[in-house]
């Protein structure tokens, strides 16, 4: 029986490796060349605010918010497993590598060439080409700085703030600031 979205996601949604030569796999390589085909439309040429929630809509299969916005040129290699909330900025030369899952809280903002990076492969050489997917969790209210990567399986709470160019590979507490490669807290903010 051919692999659809939803046997793809409860799959790779479970924590569990995709390998290569398996109908998985080739789900995942075909829903990748659909996500070039609109991204390359995305970053094409300028679009309203409104195509960009539509293209963004097309490519998450997702109804995008309309307090959503962004300044393409936006990057991704999946599409189909990221989730927004509301009133969430994502700036430009993003990279969102969504194999994993990606959810983004409300009032989120992601600075210009924020990699959000959800596989990782085997270390054992022969297995290398498989990959190993956890979800990146964002809260409501973050803010993540230009440059910043976050890797695979992180949680960041909420009114946190990733600095500039960090590293991000272990979960970041509420209402902290991180900075650094690797990230570590460098200060608590104080709620108002």
């Amino acid at each position: 029986m051919p692999v659809n979205l939803d046997d793809f996601l409860v799959h790779i949604n479970n924590g569990r490796p995709v390998h290569p030569g398996t109908e998985l796999y080739q789900f995942m390589v075909e829903t990748s060349n659909e996500a070039m085909r609109i991204t390359a439309e995305l970053n094409g040429s300028y679009h309203t605010p409104e195509q960009i929630r539509d293209l963004m809509s097309r490519l998450t299969g997702k109804v995008i918010d309309e307090t959503f916005a962004m300044f393409p040129p936006f990057y991704t290699d999946f599409g189909k497993n990221i989730r927004f909330g509301k009133n969430v900025f994502v700036n430009s030369c993003c990279c969102f590598q969504d194999q994993g899952g990606i959810i983004i809280g409300d009032d989120a903002l992601i600075g210009h060439h924020v990699v959000l990076a959800t596989l990782n492969h085997d270390l054992s050489p022969a297995r290398r080409s498989t990959v190993i997917p956890a979800p990146i969790r964002i809260g409501n209210k973050v803010w993540i700085g230009s440059n910043a990567t976050v890797l695979q399986g992180v949680a960041i709470g909420d009114n946190a703030v990733i600095a500039a160019g960090a590293v991000v590979h272990k979960d970041v507490p509420a209402n902290t600031v991180v900075a650094g490669v690797p990230a570590k807290m460098v200060r608590r903010i104080e709620a108002d």
